[in-house]
């Protein structure tokens, strides 16, 4: 079914880097959730208000608010996918992030609502409400049709890697098991006669499961806006299309950008031997920048870090700092390294000392220390430091 709905309503459906087929997805998915979300809503509420069920007309005002949530959604591709402009340059793909969050707001709004109302319920002791069979056949299709939203939205967006359609897929997961809870709970209230009312207790932790599920949407979709690390799948991805050059000696200072699915730039310096012929060097990068294109849809930009590669002393000085290194944090890692000879009594080391991210080591404290370390080298030896930070989150 799923399959059917894609090909009959997205023209080239498989190329899911193209933008347009990226919105297209994304309104294919809104459609669904709207008229899904809008039948429950009338089911729901209708039921909700001949039983006087206060779980059961909550739950459908969730979808209510599911169907608005998919309003926003659909509307936060057709911003997304508006071609760059003066001012914006880097285009609109970020749109996607502030309409899940949206959808995650929504979400909190309703559970706190449904929680005050089943609250006040339970504190007043009002009755539970009276059900019939048709209350839990309409119950159970109704979870059945969540289970097809959730499928449906999740396939499509792991397919274009959309956090608004997994934040949606997610919703219809909590709404299954929210509407499990009133199930269960309606059952019972057929066959056995309680001493208080379960429909209000339903009712607040069915809300307590909707608040912790908007909120943790909201966490996902707010990393997503400040700038969270790139996966590492892709950081390894990277890598390895760089290292593939034989030429490349090695990488560093990698920081990848993302400004919306689909749109990301990249940076990075390769470490090159210092006699290579520069023009073939220039040809390299540029295959390499097609390459990572071609392969991740991410435009890069290399810089070139000439090194010498053919020095044996340099080498092992390289080598035995490098190892010094670990004994102070074991992902402290160097790069661009040189040896500059000043007098007989001074040989300058010059290199780059990568700190890894989330460490609260002072520069001023490793800078001391590490030029005590390499003394133990060679007396000789004066380390000129830059630290750099890491951005792939590692």
């Amino acid at each position: 079914m799923s399959n059917l709905l894609i090909k009959l309503f997205i023209k080239n459906y498989k190329d899911t880097t193209d933008n347009t087929v990226r919105a297209a997805y994304g309104t294919l998915g809104s459609v669904i959730g709207i008229l899904g979300n809008l039948i429950l809503c009338f089911i729901k509420i209708s039921v909700g208000i001949i039983t006087g069920s206060i779980s059961i007309s909550a739950d459908g005002l969730n979808n209510l608010s599911d169907m608005g949530s998919s309003v926003i959604t659909a509307i936060g591709f057709k911003m997304a996918n508006k071609p760059a402009d003066s001012d914006h340059p880097f285009g609109h793909g970020r749109i996607e992030y502030i309409s899940a969050f949206i959808v995650a707001a929504l979400i909190m709004l309703v559970g706190f609502e449904l929680l005050k109302t089943s609250g006040q319920t339970l504190i007043e002791g009002t009755p539970a409400p009276e059900y019939s069979i048709v209350t839990l056949i309409i119950l159970a299709v109704s979870i059945l049709i969540k289970l097809y939203m959730f499928f449906f939205n999740r396939k499509i967006g792991k397919r274009i890697n959309s956090e608004a359609l997994i934040a949606s897929a997610q919703d219809s997961v909590n709404d299954c098991i929210a509407t499990g809870a009133i199930l269960v709970s309606v059952g019972v209230s057929i066959f056995i006669d309680l001493p208080f009312n379960l429909d209000a207790v339903m009712g607040i932790l069915v809300s307590l499961f909707i608040l912790y599920s908007g909120f943790s949407s909201a966490k996902n979709t707010i990393n997503e806006i400040l700038g969270k690390p790139p996966e590492k799948e892709l950081i390894n991805d990277i890598e390895n299309t760089i290292m593939s050059f034989k030429e490349f000696e090695g990488i560093h200072d990698l920081i990848v950008h993302n400004y919306g699915p689909g749109r990301q730039l990249a940076s990075v310096h390769v470490e090159v031997p210092q006699n290579i012929d520069i023009v073939k060097c220039h040809e390299q990068i540029d295959l390499c920048e097609k390459l990572v294109f071609e392969k991740l849809n991410i435009s890069l930009v290399i810089h070139m870090d000439p090194i010498d590669t053919d020095n044996e002393n340099v080498s092992k000085t390289r080598d035995k700092l490098a190892e010094k290194l670990t004994e102070i944090h074991p992902e402290l890692t160097l790069h661009d390294f040189r040896m500059t000879p000043v007098s007989d009594n001074r040989t300058n080391l010059i290199f780059d000392v990568v700190i890894p991210s989330g460490s609260k080591l002072n520069e001023e404290d490793l800078n001391d220390t590490i030029n005590d370390l390499a003394k133990t080298i060679n007396k000789t030896f004066t380390c000129v430091i830059t630290f750099d930070r890491d951005f792939t989150g590692k």
